[in-house]
């Protein structure tokens, strides 16, 4: 049987041939009811904030008021506007390309910092409309700092970025543990690495841009040129990269989701506040709030007392907060907030930011919680002004003074004390003799006896012990990743790979290699082919290989991570890379690293990467128009597949685009295609975009009623639609044009009759 997704549509009742006239058929019912099974049938102003990303877009032609979205709202909740950081994209963009995707894959490795707080803490904070407490104050504000941060590299130079940022999590949410409070109410992991979750949240996004971009099927007749715009730029597909990598799951091969800092937070309410935050560390480092093995637990602490304004004494806190400093030392924050609850009426209300890095799981749940709720109201929590300056504050003392600097410490370190060795003949040395020594032990001893009698890691548990030198060096090449050192993170990564290889930790070495062949696209060096050809695709296929096939359980999520960020940055390099772009989007259809929404994604991203080749010379010698129209065609073939008619119209139209077919040819139609068999596939697939842009808006084909009752309906407009690009201009003449002999003004005169005006002495 037939998929519903997979059935053609009943076409709408008109002829094939756009030049003859054609009767629209009545519209019966409203679109609203019609759409009945789409799950956005409200207008609820709170449920649109979520889809802002992806609803308020440019549209894909000028005069089409409600069509598909093409580009990201410049500041919306999950998109915001693109911040200048220090280090651009590599040499001149192509024409019609931006580092939008850039800047997204710099900010997603952000550091992680876990807060922890006692229960009178978390019973504050929720008094104050906050469901999920400390945390989910905190969290927004970590997401982008105030004012640029300052960072030393390896080799002391320092460089400022304006779009830095930390992500704050739970401890008891990052572990899987359930809340340690009773009364605290359960809430969706903030952890990704599902594909089925992302997936299904944009296919949530895309369901309410096909039911807000209803009552346009005029527009799709009127062949007019599209909008100028960037080259495949969707935010779609943006959204979809950006929950791809929201979320970062802790896991043993990379230290990303690692804690660098944990802060410890207790307040006021407290008889003994100095003796919860020792509780606190306490329950951290041996008690039930322990990290795993493989996780280093010595991070830096950072410890926050919080004031509450109306009930707390200012001078007793002040004394608590100077007995803190002599326990725990310089890392501690007085935080000054308001216990009450905060309403949208009052004066110095503001709205909590929302999170821009939520997984797809927080989205989702979301999502479903604002279709369940009747009321019309913003549901979102409101803090005074005066909390928002002082979280603020607190967040760039975390990062400026102690972060940071914690992290350029270590990086000193380790460089001086474990990298530096490994770069010397006595580490070159060492790794030899490390690799050739095992061949010394007998054949049927098993792989696992032979790398554990020389190597650190523990082939059982698959990871390193934390304070083993390859996990000190992983811990190196991430920290740096974050700093955005990409020079030094490049040559640990490096140093790595050879080290996992020779154990046959195969996870660790594609990790390994996936961030090396990233850090090579992230630098500001310019790249030969040779070097693209013999390192970067070398990593990329070993990293996606060892992802999938090369251990005893696949991390295809991985595989997919890695796949995606390489076309994304081989994209932005122009020239010859396209095409490597191109290869590795392929990639990961072949692999079937997505579902049905990422595959029609990823073939429309292979035809934009294939639009911005550059061609030579005149005739365009070298470019890949072709192929990007071909591709164009696939996506959209797909997204009708999937019901998705908006972006099944805008693939095709960017592939007549590419092809050409939107310019008017000398004979006055438009250019058609090369071969008659592309003609009949693109019109025959243009009637099933259509048709199902009918069927959408309840328009159907049994729209025929009898002789009596038409008389009662509404009269039908018929109207003559040409097929030509250039029909709906304007006239040029003014409102009384001259008396010019222009000749016959249609056919129609000229098949009249001549009339003989006895010229030349005619009889």
């Amino acid at each position: 049987m037939t998929p519903i997704q997979d059935a053609t549509p009943k076409p709408p009742k008109h002829p094939a041939d756009l030049d003859t006239s054609i009767e629209l058929p009545k519209q019966r019912e409203s679109p609203a009811s019609s759409l009945a099974s789409l799950p956005y049938r409200g207008s609820n102003p709170s449920l649109h904030k979520l889809f802002e990303s992806t609803a308020s877009t440019s549209i894909s032609r000028p005069s089409s008021g409600t069509a598909t979205p093409t580009s990201v709202v410049p500041g919306s909740a999950f998109s915001p506007g693109s911040r200048k950081s220090g280090t651009g994209t590599p040499g001149s963009l192509p024409p019609g390309v931006s580092d939008e995707h850039r800047t997204l894959i710099q900010q997603a490795y952000a550091p992680h910092v876990v807060v922890v707080a006692d229960n009178d803490t978390e019973e504050l904070i929720r008094g104050k409309g906050l469901d999920g407490g400390l945390l989910q104050l905190l969290r927004p504000f970590g997401e982008s700092l105030s004012g640029k941060v300052t960072i030393r590299d390896s080799v002391g130079a320092s460089k400022s970025y304006e779009d830095f940022g930390v992500r704050f999590v739970g401890m008891n949410e990052v572990l899987g543990r359930p809340p340690a409070s009773e009364s605290a109410p359960m809430r969706p992991r903030p952890v990704g690495g599902d594909v089925a979750h992302v997936e299904e949240l944009v296919d949530r996004h895309l369901q309410y841009s096909e039911f807000n971009a209803q009552g346009s099927v005029p527009d799709y007749l009127n062949q007019g040129e599209p909008a100028a715009q960037e080259s495949g730029r969707s935010p779609f597909y943006t959204l979809y990269l950006r929950r791809l990598l929201s979320g970062l799951p802790m896991v043993p091969h990379e230290t990303f989701a690692h804690p660098v800092v944990g802060v410890i937070a207790t307040s006021s309410r407290s008889a003994t506040p100095v003796e919860e935050l020792r509780d606190l560390y306490n329950r951290q480092h041996q008690g039930d709030l322990r990290v795993p093995q493989w996780v280093d637990g010595l991070f830096l602490r950072y410890y926050v007392f919080i004031h509450e304004e109306e009930t707390g004494d200012i001078a007793k806190s002040n004394t608590t907060f100077d007995a803190m400093k002599r326990h725990f030392g310089l890392n501690c924050h007085l935080l000054r907030l308001k216990g009450q609850q905060c309403i949208s009426s009052d004066d110095d209300a503001v709205r909590l930011p929302t999170c821009e890095w939520l997984s797809a799981s927080e989205e989702l749940a979301e999502i479903q919680k604002q279709e369940s709720a009747d009321e019309f109201t913003d549901p979102a929590p409101y803090i005074p002004d005066s909390d928002v300056t002082a979280i603020r504050t607190f967040v760039r003392e975390l990062v400026a003074q102690s972060m940071i600097p914690h992290m350029e410490r270590n990086i000193h370190q380790w460089n001086e004390q474990i990298l530096a060795r490994r770069r010397g003949l006595s580490g070159r040395f060492m790794s030899l003799s490390k690799r050739w020594t095992t061949f010394g032990s007998s054949r049927s001893s098993s792989a696992s006896t032979i790398t554990s009698s020389n190597s650190n890691y523990d082939s059982a548990g698959g990871f390193y012990r934390p304070d083993a030198p390859e996990a000190l060096m992983r811990r190196l090449a991430d920290y740096c990743f974050m700093l955005r050192d990409t020079k030094l993170a490049l040559s640990t990564y490096e140093i790595l790979c050879t080290d996992y290889n020779n154990d046959k930790a195969w996870q660790h070495y594609a990790g390994a290699a996936e961030m090396a062949a990233l850090s090579a696209l992230l630098s500001p060096a310019a790249l030969t082919t040779k070097i693209r050809t013999e390192k970067i695709d070398e990593w990329i296929r070993s990293a996606t290989y060892s992802y999938t096939d090369r251990q005893r359980s696949a991390t295809p999520f991985y595989a997919l991570r890695t796949l995606a960020l390489s076309l994304e940055l081989l994209r932005l390099r122009g020239t010859s890379a396209t095409d490597d772009a191109a290869r590795w989007g392929s990639r990961i259809l072949e692999m079937n690293l997505v579902g049905p929404i990422g595959t029609a994604l990823i073939t429309e991203r292979i035809s934009a990467c294939f639009s911005i080749r550059p061609g030579i010379g005149v005739l365009k010698l070298g470019s890949r128009r072709r192929k990007a129209a071909f591709w164009a065609v696939l996506a959209a073939q797909e997204w009708w597949r999937q019901n998705k008619a908006l972006q099944a119209e805008k693939c095709l139209d960017a592939a007549l685009h590419l092809y050409g077919a939107r310019i008017e040819s000398s004979e006055g139609g438009p250019v058609r295609l090369p071969f008659d068999e592309m003609q009949h596939f693109v019109d025959e697939l243009r009637q099933k975009i259509l048709g199902l842009r009918l069927a959408n808006r309840g328009l159907g084909e049994d729209d025929e009623v009898g002789e009596t009752q038409q008389s009662m309906l509404v009269e039908e407009a018929t109207e003559t639609l040409d097929a030509s690009p250039r029909a709906h201009r304007k006239s040029l003449a003014g409102p009384s044009a001259p008396n010019i002999d222009t000749g016959p003004l249609s056919p129609t005169l000229e098949r009249m009759p001549e009339k003989d005006d006895l010229f030349e002495g005619a009889v």
